[in-house]
């Protein structure tokens, strides 16, 4: 909750609340099963709507009273044209797997789940074009492709409750990015209900369409903040005919960088995933049971680990290559489970404070001691203060998720973290430990990093934004929102203070 007094409630104009007239106006676009409200007399309860108003991590928590679950286009059309007209917030909601608060409300919004939007819409085995509604699960859909040989360009650890609708509009990155590139080019068309409930329909199936702007491109990453995407077209690839992964132990972080360049240089075309982990993470994720462990004799004095995968077209090509590879690296077979059960394993030692980070493949380290030493100067290291402070992520796309696992969430260490990792990231002047001198040293911050690489701005970064974008840019983001949204209704709060 600490995020929400400090950040995400300066809203710039008086909202409308739900009244039980605008439940009568709904009964007549929506059947009763599909609205939960606590405003009209009913049977509800109010902790059924705890699962709306609460994100997944416990950090964030809204007080809205209401929530609607169209089942077409146009009845999110309907419902958000009378929002429209009567100034009430809206809060779109798929899977609600985020992790910076963007898809729970901050007050009393409305919350549209578009939960009951789960249809394929067609799908061509030919060119492999799927067009779907945005409340479809990601792991149905991969499911859906897979006997058509194919698959879906983006894969998470919350596939079995992420929405695609919500994967496009946070611009999810996952573990696929290294090998199919983000959805700013797998996604193909989109249909958006904007701000005053226009239907805006972009669902195009074409892979070449040079007519004019790229309107698409706008909702992909924009949080939901101007407009809700109702159903998404997108390119799948072909099923890999053959897939081989390997982990290695690394004695020291800095053998990852050279055996990124050598990966890369020999596996080539063939190469799908390049995972970093380092050693805190993978102790954490041993201890609670995520994927299979290394031998003792594999892990002693391994610092790190890096997880290559390849996905190719002809088994014995991609074997050979990698069998090449490894004739001079020691390596052991894995499963993805341990990499992707990282993320479980910190919700199981306690609570976690997530960066999402862009930086530099050379500064992973860095970064991960340095905050971990700022946190021992404040005093905030042992157990019952910040446990672990780790790191891991996706080498190929310099993509750093810092994780600092604490007992509990205090306001002390959200002040200890905040702002520095920002600016140990951003274009700040930082304080950082130089360990020849034993002590801290200002120095100008050359990452000029991203706060946000695959996660985004939600309600948690929002005064943040400064420090990955400048003020031209943050003022033309302004433009595009009053553009789409002049009344401020659509997901308030988020991505913009």
């Amino acid at each position: 909750m600490l995020r929400l007094v400090r950040h995400g409630l300066r809203w710039r104009r008086p909202y409308s609340s739900i009244a039980a007239s605008d439940i009568d106006h709904f009964r007549t676009i929506l059947p009763p099963h599909a609205i939960l409200s606590t405003l009209s007399p009913s049977t509800l309860n109010p902790s059924e709507l705890d699962p709306y108003n609460n994100d997944w991590m416990g950090k964030y928590r809204g007080r809205a009273t209401t929530v609607l679950k169209p089942k077409t286009t146009q009845q999110v059309s309907d419902i958000v044209r009378w929002c429209a007209s009567r100034d009430i917030p809206i809060v779109p909601q798929g899977g609600n797997t985020g992790l910076v608060g963007g898809s729970v409300p901050l007050r009393d919004e409305l919350v549209i789940s578009l939960a009951n939007m789960n249809s394929v819409r067609s799908f061509d085995p030919v060119s492999g074009i799927l067009v779907a509604d945005a409340g479809c699960i990601l792991q149905s859909l991969t499911d859906y492709v897979a006997p058509h040989n194919h698959i879906m360009p983006i894969d998470l650890g919350a596939k079995g409750s992420c929405h695609i609708g919500g994967n496009v509009a946070t611009n999810a990155g996952g573990l696929r990015l290294l090998r199919y590139g983000s959805l700013h080019g797998s996604v193909l068309g989109l249909e958006v209900v904007l701000p005053d409930g226009t239907i805006l329909d972009q669902l195009t199936t074409l892979r070449k369409d040079n007519t004019g702007y790229d309107l698409k491109q706008l909702f992909i990453g924009a949080e939901g903040t101007l407009g809700i995407i109702t159903a998404v077209s997108i390119l799948t690839p072909p099923s890999p005919q053959a897939s081989n992964n390997v982990i290695l132990a690394l004695p020291h972080f800095d053998n990852v960088q050279p055996l990124y360049r050598a990966v890369k240089r020999q596996l080539s075309e063939i190469l799908s995933a390049f995972e970093y982990i380092d050693r805190t993470a993978y102790d954490l994720a041993v201890k609670h049971g995520q994927g299979r462990a290394l031998s003792d004799e594999e892990v002693d004095g391994a610092a790190c680990f890096v997880l290559v995968e390849t996905s190719g077209g002809r088994r014995e090509h991609d074997e050979e290559k990698l069998t090449d590879l490894l004739s001079t690296l020691r390596s052991s077979p894995s499963l993805w489970a341990l990499r992707e059960g990282v993320t479980e394993a910190v919700s199981k030692e306690g609570k976690a404070y997530k960066y999402d980070i862009s930086i530099p493949l050379a500064s992973f380290k860095t970064v991960v001691d340095t905050t971990r030493e700022h946190l021992r100067s404040k005093g905030l290291l042992g157990e019952h203060a910040v446990k672990h402070v780790m790191g891991y992520g996706h080498v190929g796309d310099g993509n750093l998720h810092l994780n600092i696992v604490a007992a509990a969430y205090t306001q002390e260490i959200q002040d200890a973290l905040e702002p520095f990792v920002y600016e140990l990231v951003g274009k700040s002047l930082v304080q950082t430990w130089h360990q020849k001198l034993n002590t801290y040293v200002r120095c100008a911050a050359s990452y000029r990093g991203s706060v946000s690489a695959e996660h985004g701005i939600g309600a948690m970064k929002t005064h943040a934004l400064h420090y990955s974008k400048d003020d031209v840019s943050i003022e033309w983001m302004k433009k595009i929102k009053a553009l789409f949204d002049p009344k401020g209704i659509m997901n308030p709060g988020k991505v913009l203070e």
